[in-house]
């Protein structure tokens, strides 16, 4: 379940991953918790509803294999992909 409550430039903790992550800003997924926190500002900047881009990450996101074997997760080409068809509709 997503938290639905962080504004577009609310301070608070960052995740690891935008922080972190290469250089190239290439990475192939992001944080369940890093996409959240970015959720405000790509509805913001597609002119699409927080709740569709919530309800996207919710659908496109990986969790932890097993519960506890690696990081929730969201591939990025997915969900931009996935935005862009709702941009289309």
């Amino acid at each position: 379940v997503i938290d639905k409550t962080c504004a577009i430039r609310e301070p608070g903790p960052v995740a690891a991953d935008a922080v972190e992550s290469s250089g190239s800003g290439l990475d192939p997924e992001i944080s369940l918790v890093n996409a959240v926190r970015q959720a405000p500002m790509v509805a913001a900047a597609r002119h699409l509803s927080m709740t569709s881009v919530t309800a996207l990450i919710d659908r496109l996101a990986v969790h932890r294999f097993l519960g506890f074997i690696g990081t929730d997760h969201v591939n990025v080409l997915k969900l931009n992909l996935a935005l862009d068809q709702q941009k289309t509709r």
